[in-house]
């Protein structure tokens, strides 16, 4: 197979375990740790970074692979010797990309140097020159602007999109009719984790579900230490993120809880939590005659590498389509591996639904 080449905006924690996998399964035999070992075709190995766009002083002009381990990414490292990629990171466009909070907490937060941001020329110009077939979005929490400033170069370029943050593009229409009329597929929106708190939550809200169990009151909170919580702090950007959040846990009850009682979304910045994330999850319900059942969870993960798992997939699929000719929202990937897709499937429809979606096209080519 050729190479998928992907640029990477954000690059942040989750782009440094991304990077990392990527370097770690070209070399192991072993592919214990991956959701699909190959998709249509393409293993991890089959994954190039050829772009890194960040506004960070200490991460542009920096080999992506240099740039991963730099402050003020945390996560864990788990494959030390990342060979040089050859892409370097280049400066992009702030907009609403950098929280104000975050620029006054010294080496944690975001140290960005005054001077000209990249115009969407400049972008696509990148975009072109590299190659690049699908663009990752990872930028930080309420990046509206700055997120649909990338999907404006993303388009022109005539590049596919990968969006892994909690504003809405696969699935708004308008922003998803673009991308299908362009011939371009996009995966989206807000990645999920391989097991993290919302697929845990939709997991245990289905179970309650299907054995009969009325779930009365639910809660998710999570504790962090990374950028991502950091960012957080400012409430103001968490509004598409809690929407985010909620609705996928929504979609899994049999029926919709009032707002008082279902309360999802991020609690706490703990620095030395780092990009450990702890959450604490319960759910109330009413069984045979009324009786009460309750469940406490405590759940620990490393963040970024939970994500990555499912980037990795979502990039397979993406240039998947790309090759077979479809474009637009894709609607079983966005649902197994996004918490906010166009359309809410549950998770062993959309798995089964991800296995059809290849074979269709391979019974096509035959």
């Amino acid at each position: 197979m050729s190479a998928i080449r992907v640029a990477i905006v954000g690059v942040g924690n989750c782009a440094s375990s991304l990077v990392q996998g990527a370097a770690y399964y070209s070399r192991q035999a072993s592919t214990r740790g991956l959701i699909h070992d190959y998709v249509g075709g393409y293993g991890a190995d089959d994954v190039r970074f050829v772009l890194g766009i960040d506004v960070d002083r200490r991460k542009v002009g920096k080999d992506l692979a240099e740039a991963i381990f730099a402050a003020p990414n945390n996560t864990k490292v788990f494959c030390e010797d990342v060979p040089l990629t050859g892409a370097t990171v280049i400066r992009g466009r702030i907009l609403d990309g950098v929280a104000e909070h975050m620029t006054t907490a010294g080496e944690r937060g975001f140290i960005v140097d005054e001077g000209a941001d990249a115009t969407q020329a400049d972008i696509v110009a990148a975009l072109k020159a590299s190659g690049t077939h699908i663009m990752l979005n990872f930028l930080p929490v309420g990046s509206q602007e700055a997120s649909e400033f990338y999907m404006e170069c993303a388009l022109e370029a005539g590049v596919a999109v990968v969006n892994c943050i909690p504003v809405f593009i696969a699935s708004d229409p308008e922003w998803e009719s673009r991308f299908r009329e362009r011939g371009l597929p996009i995966v989206g929106d807000d990645i999920k984790a391989q097991i993290g708190a919302t697929i845990v939550h939709r997991t245990l809200s289905s179970l309650f579900t299907t054995r009969g169990v009325t779930v009365e009151r639910t809660y998710q909170l999570n504790t962090g230490g990374n950028t991502d919580f950091m960012n957080m702090l400012d409430r103001q950007r968490l509004t598409s993120k809690k929407e985010s959040k909620t609705e996928a846990v929504q979609a899994a009850l049999a029926e919709r809880l009032a707002a008082e009682n279902i309360q999802i979304g991020p609690s706490e910045y703990v620095p030395w939590q780092k990009d450990n994330k702890l959450c604490f999850l319960r759910l109330e319900g009413t069984q045979w005659g009324d009786v009460p059942v309750e469940l406490e969870l405590r759940l620990s993960v490393e963040d970024s590498p939970n994500a990555a798992a499912c980037v990795m997939d979502a990039i397979r699929f993406c240039k998947f389509a790309m090759d077979n000719g479809d474009s637009g929202a894709l609607i079983a990937p966005s649902a197994y591996y996004c918490k906010h897709p166009p359309q809410q499937i549950d998770e062993d429809t959309a798995g089964r639904m991800l296995d059809d979606y290849v074979s269709r096209f391979a019974q096509a080519a035959e």
